[in-house]
């Protein structure tokens, strides 16, 4: 039996940048939350993760974000969300 995460940390970031300045792809995220299982699961049938104002069902086996609401809307164009393990705090 596999165990849910408790929590990720979700980046947005710019999908279009030509010039990062060496900066890496996490480290030029617009915005970064970490969120934490709800114990829900969503309408796509993976666990919901909340925090900071970000919504997200994510599939915790690939890290992929299935669904995303942040501050209650949908993801802008141009941004797309990354999923790494959040440093325990």
């Amino acid at each position: 039996m596999s165990t849910v995460p408790k929590r990720f940390e979700i980046l947005l970031v710019s999908e279009h940048v030509e010039d990062r300045g060496g900066a890496s792809v996490e480290d030029s995220a617009v915005r970064s939350a970490v969120v934490e299982a709800t114990g829900r699961h969503g309408a796509s049938g993976y666990p919901i993760y909340e925090g900071h104002g970000i919504v997200a069902d994510i599939d915790p086996e690939t890290r992929t974000v299935e669904a995303l609401l942040v501050d209650g809307r949908e993801l802008d164009y141009g941004l797309t969300a990354l999923v790494r393990t959040a440093a325990r705090g």
